[in-house]
């Protein structure tokens, strides 16, 4: 079974990457050294080296957890506009991911050029949030019993009021990528409150329905009919830790440089990738920051969301008998979409395996202040080129500076 699924898997992660002429003469063991290399130098040290201030802030959730928060508080021209924006990782990665593609490219470095003050948070469990008053993430399951609908409940309401206390600003301009986006809107649904703190929201491959949704991993997820040890000798039983089959067929299946490198790692596994957005330059970078960690409860709450037939975005489904005891119900509760009343604008692709079109679009017809929709010009644009393509300053960040204009 093992070997069915990751055949299937890997095979997959690698579609549309063929053996070309631009993975011939690699140097394996040089760019693993490279990636090694970068795997030492902290955000707040990435981002100093790009020439702009950071600063390190820490945010105590309710529950405990210690979530790691960076700033830019302003560009390297020294243009300030009075405005906050706050920038929102996806799933598996961190705050990295705002600033990674460097200056005049990066969305956190763009947005700190334009005068903004940037805050970049970070969601518990990644390399960056492994912290807790009390809670040991090496030991036992405790600290990982959380998937993202706690993130949109307790981290990013936490994370916002700090902000606002340490700028003295009532609202924010918010920018979030998938997981950043899903943790959004489950703020806004059930701390409608929130809504008043944000000025405008923009979802870069916005994640919330995922009945059309492509992804070979989360499908298998989605789809388990196995005894769940063998799941979770897969993934993790408490922590999201891929088994080393990944490595295994990664260098099976991907055998040479470049596409090799990205089937073992479990980032792009689960969202593809897509060759004309993939700027080699960055390459040992990425790969150094990427996957930043996650619980395994994050990936098995999307899988819940795939296998209907009309489409659901609910609370986490514990089973009968606990759904009973929290919820009153046998079946989790739908989050209220008309709730999220803050103007929101989505960013969209064809070519996204997390955020399909048709899931986008029942989004966008959900929520309580939708107030447009912008599909990406480049069609074979993926899921993570929205963080990584060599164009996403392009088709992406000048979309979200316009729209921040506005507010």
């Amino acid at each position: 079974m093992k070997v069915t699924i990751l055949i299937l898997v890997v095979s997959m992660a690698g579609y549309g990457y063929s053996k070309s002429e631009k993975e011939q003469g690699i140097d394996l063991k040089l760019l693993q050294a490279e990636i090694e290399s970068w795997k030492g130098i902290a955000v707040v040290d990435l981002i100093r080296s790009d020439g702009y201030p950071a600063e390190n802030h820490y945010v105590t959730t309710e529950d405990g957890y210690i979530l790691n928060v960076h700033r830019i508080p302003h560009g390297r021209n020294g243009k300030r506009n009075g405005k906050v924006a706050f920038l929102q990782h996806g799933l598996l990665t961190s705050s990295a991911d705002m600033v990674i593609s460097g200056p005049g490219k990066a969305l956190g470095y763009i947005l700190a050029d334009e005068g903004y003050d940037v805050w970049l948070g970070n969601f518990r469990g990644n390399r960056y949030s492994r912290n807790h008053t009390h809670l040991n993430p090496n030991w036992g399951a405790k600290f990982w019993k959380f998937d993202w609908h706690e993130m949109g409940v307790i981290d990013l309401p936490a994370m916002i009021d700090y902000v606002l206390n340490q700028t003295g600003v009532d609202a924010v301009y918010y920018s979030g990528h998938s997981q950043g986006t899903t943790s959004f809107f489950v703020m806004g649904s059930l701390r409608p409150e929130y809504n008043q703190k944000i000025k405008v929201h923009v979802s870069m491959a916005p994640i919330a329905y995922m009945n059309h949704m492509t992804s070979p991993l989360l499908r298998m997820i989605a789809w388990w009919s196995k005894p769940a040890d063998a799941l979770f000798s897969l993934i993790g039983m408490n922590e999201f830790l891929p088994s080393k089959v990944f490595s295994a067929f990664g260098k099976l299946f991907c055998t040479t440089g470049i596409t090799r490198i990205l089937c073992e790692n479990s980032l792009f596994a689960i969202c593809g990738f897509s060759p004309g957005e993939m700027n080699s330059t960055l390459f040992a970078k990425m790969m150094a920051y990427t996957p930043a960690g996650a619980s395994t409860r994050q990936l098995l709450h999307y899988g819940q969301e795939i296998p209907t037939v009309f489409g659901h975005f609910r609370q986490y489904d514990h089973g009968l008998i606990i759904n009973l005891a929290k919820y009153g119900k046998p079946d989790p509760p739908e989050y209220p979409l008309s709730k999220v009343t803050a103007p929101v604008y989505l960013i969209y692709s064809k070519n996204d395996w997390l955020a399909a079109t048709n899931d986008v679009k029942k989004l966008y017809s959900k929520l309580g202040n939708a107030k447009g929709m912008f599909l990406v010009e480049d069609h074979g644009f993926n899921h993570l080129d929205f963080t990584y393509g060599q164009y996403a300053y392009k088709y992406v960040y000048s979309t979200v500076v316009d729209v921040f204009a506005k507010y």
